[in-house]
């Protein structure tokens, strides 16, 4: 029972990638975008195929291995091999891949955790030294990236801890704890910022504090140092997709346009004699702040309320699903939506109704573990019909 073989999509990736540079050079926007989306799908092709390739066999393998019924197992698979960690089942390259980007994403938020602690200190040190309102906020916004990269650290130690415990705690792993603490996280920014939109306001008020904010040199030296330092981890962080550090590539990015511009609004009030230019900064600054992080927090809501996966990865699953033709007939639906930041999907496949039960239990659990096999997928569920026409299979009210 061996899934069909597509020989010719390694060459045409091949063919893809020496295409690259030219596509860069095309000047017509939707033209340059049409490629670019077609070289995306031949990557995801390509990496369903090397999953596929590389895992099937080894599933079907590892099926029925106690063939006799005496309760010894005459014949063991990939799975019981490798204890059911599929990714041991990928070629070396693709685990050394994901080995490396997850050590990398690691030290991206271990080097944000110590910046952070060194700009609070020269931040704080700035802020003690000036009366303006934009560095207090810049103050405070510092803190609580110190606290933004804790929760990011304390979430991804306890993601990859394999306590015997929190695995029974947390049957289907503990992934949702990240999008969670970046949710918790969001709410405290929002609420923060609120209060120093508060002040700022009160200060603009006729019966506020009119006096110009005095900037001392050592104040701007520690936000110039924050604008470059922080420009250049968020430089160095961009590649990493992943959700944590994303979330960090973000706060870097706000951090750079925040700083300069906590920076500039009490140096332009002081020189041309502008008393109320600091505190509308800081009220401008607090508003932009509110907005980024109320965006973020609604993000992470809606991927941990079941939001559907994205159009690309839907097409991804769908390549997935017609790569065990024809050992199916067909596929009734194919539903992928959001349990965090990753996506659960469940395939409902057509096959013939005298396919025997080995036969249906065995493509359909092949077809499930390839599918946890990618990046992109926590968990998979796989059921079968023989007809189409027959209900979906989940009460629409419970849906609803």
């Amino acid at each position: 029972m061996e899934v069909r073989r597509r020989g010719a999509l390694t060459n045409s990736h091949e063919r893809k990638l020496a295409n690259n540079v030219q596509i860069k050079k095309i000047k017509n926007k939707k033209v340059r975008q049409y490629y670019q989306k077609q070289n995306e799908r031949l990557d995801d092709w390509l990496e369903v195929d090397t999953v596929v390739k590389a895992m099937s066999d080894s599933i079907m393998d590892s099926m029925n291995p106690d063939a006799d019924h005496d309760g010894v197992n005459e014949q063991e698979g990939g799975l019981q091999a490798v204890g059911e960690n599929i990714e041991e089942l990928l070629p070396q390259d693709v685990r050394d891949r994901r080995i490396k980007d997850k050590r990398t994403a690691r030290r991206a938020i271990n080097v944000n955790v110590l910046a952070n602690i060194l700009l609070l200190i020269a931040k704080g040190f700035a802020a003690l030294s000036s009366n303006s309102l934009s560095l207090i906020a810049s103050l405070l916004d510092s803190a609580l990236d110190l606290l933004c990269t804790v929760i990011v650290w304390t979430t991804n130690r306890m993601v990859s801890w394999r306590l015997q415990t929190l695995q029974k705690k947390f049957p289907v792993g503990r992934k949702r704890l990240e999008p969670v603490g970046i949710l918790v996280f969001s709410v405290i920014m929002v609420i923060s910022f609120a209060q120093i939109l508060q002040e700022s306001v009160s200060k603009l008020l006729p019966s506020g504090d009119h006096s110009t904010a005095n900037l001392p040199v050592a104040a701007i030296g520690a936000m110039a140092g924050t604008v470059g330092l922080k420009g250049i981890i968020g430089l160095f962080c961009y590649k990493i997709k992943t959700t944590q550090v994303q979330a960090l590539v973000q706060d870097c990015k706000t951090d750079v346009y925040f700083n300069t511009l906590s920076l500039l609004f009490p140096l332009i009030g002081k020189h041309a004699g502008i008393w109320w230019f600091d505190p509308a900064g800081a009220a401008i600054l607090s508003l932009y702040i509110i907005w980024d992080w109320a965006d973020t927090a609604m993000d992470n809501i809606t991927n941990l309320c079941g939001i559907a996966a994205e159009m690309q990865l839907l097409k991804k699953l769908t390549f997935l699903a017609f790569r065990f033709s024809p050992l199916v007939k067909g596929f009734k639906s194919i539903t992928a939506y959001h349990a965090g930041d990753n996506v659960w999907v469940e395939y409902d496949v057509l096959l013939d109704e005298k396919t025997p039960l080995r036969r249906a239990h065995d493509i359909s659990e092949t077809l499930q573990y390839c599918a946890e096999a990618l990046p992109n997928v926590d968990r998979c569920f796989v059921s079968c019909d023989y007809a189409a026409e027959n209900p979906l299979g989940h009460a629409q009210d419970a849906a609803s």
